[in-house]
């Protein structure tokens, strides 16, 4: 059964299908939007191996023609070359302002892929097929896309809502576990940072949904796209509500700065240790009560998840390193790093007043656990 979410920007509405068989229906879904029967598909290499064939399947059954570019997989993909390479290839296959651009991967490709058509012809319409959890309850909803800096991550892009998106649910069944709790580190700041009983519905139902139960993982996604899309249609540039959701992204960041975007920490395993330092930071600073960041490990451990800096191999730079890591951060306003912090499970809220003093303190007992 496919589940739908409707995200109803003025003018830039559009749909997000989740279910299985997706990427073999895809050209009934995306045939009405085409001014001519072809697409140029954006994907990664480990994708197009597992997934390309389908879909070009899919697409030719109701008679789309699909040329395709497949990048490096990787963090290192979101950056300046890959993305000249990408927007030169799809002026190669004279890509109209009128056509549609497929970005068909996971986190990265998604994001490479929609800044390219965001560029091109100063905006072309883009599809999204996200092949992985982060992907599918994150990354490919809402608009944002772009790339990497050296000085820090997303810190070159552009706001370009896509035209539709396609989550197949059947796809999750192709990632390694590492690369599914990854994305599942997204889900659970869904529920950490606006909805109680969907965190409790996790702590219940996390487990059957790693192990590949196809209801479980239909019912995550719908409820974390649908909580996505509520704050989208209410702040579609980040000037309010929508900080919400980089909860435990600005220690995230920071982590992932420090392993040089590499297999050492995904983004999902930053984002859940981001999680858990933001509800320890909470708690410190007397927002919430101890009980909060304590039962934010439990589920992330009782997930097999990395929870603490101690679970990130390798070496880490000192606290005052990484603290100075976060003010590359996206969230730092008139030179001032906003936190998203928390009164207790659920009830997440953006705040300047924090004391340097007190992350300080957070990150030297996080590394000193190490």
């Amino acid at each position: 059964m496919i589940e739908t979410v409707h995200v109803d920007l003025p003018g830039r509405a559009y749909d997000v299908h989740i279910g299985p068989g997706l990427v073999s229906e895809a050209g009934a879904h995306i045939l009405p939007l085409l001014n001519r029967p072809k697409v140029a598909v954006v994907t990664d290499e480990t994708v197009a191996a597992l997934h390309l064939d389908a879909l070009r399947a899919g697409l030719a059954r109701e008679g789309i023609e699909m040329t395709a570019l497949a990048l490096p997989a990787g963090e290192a993909t979101k950056s300046w070359e890959p993305l000249e390479r990408t927007v030169g290839w799809l002026l190669d296959q004279k890509v109209e302002r009128g056509d549609v651009v497929v970005a068909f991967g996971g986190g990265v490709i998604g994001d490479l892929a929609g800044f390219a058509a965001a560029i091109l012809r100063r905006g072309v319409r883009f599809v999204q097929i996200p092949t992985s959890l982060l992907a599918q309850v994150d990354s490919s909803v809402g608009g944002k896309t772009g790339i990497n800096a050296a000085q820090g991550k997303n810190l070159i892009g552009a706001f370009h809502q896509p035209s539709l998106v396609l989550a197949d649910i059947d796809v999750l069944g192709s990632l390694t576990a590492r690369d599914f709790l990854a994305g599942y580190g997204e889900v659970v700041k869904y529920g950490l940072l606006g909805d109680l009983a969907f965190f409790e519905w996790l702590e219940e139902n996390g487990p059957t949904l790693a192990v590949g139960n196809q209801q479980a993982r239909c019912e995550a996604v719908r409820r974390s796209v649908q909580m996505k899309a509520d704050i989208v249609i209410r702040d579609e540039t980040e000037q309010g509500d929508r900080a919400l959701l980089n909860l435990g992204h600005t220690f995230g960041h920071a982590l992932e700065a420090a392993t040089g975007y590499s297999d050492r920490l995904l983004h999902g395993e930053g984002v859940a240790i981001g999680c858990a330092m933001a509800f320890e930071l909470s708690s410190r600073m007397g927002l919430c009560s101890q009980e909060s960041p304590s039962r934010v490990r439990a589920h992330l451990k009782a997930m097999g998840m990395k929870t603490d800096l101690r679970d990130i191999p390798g070496e880490l730079p000192d606290a005052a390193g990484l603290l100075d890591l976060m003010g590359q951060d996206k969230k730092v306003m008139q030179g001032t790093l906003h936190f998203i912090l928390a009164r207790g499970l659920g009830e997440a809220f953006v705040t300047s007043d924090v004391a340097a003093g007190d992350v300080l303190t957070v990150l030297e007992d996080a590394l000193r656990g190490r």
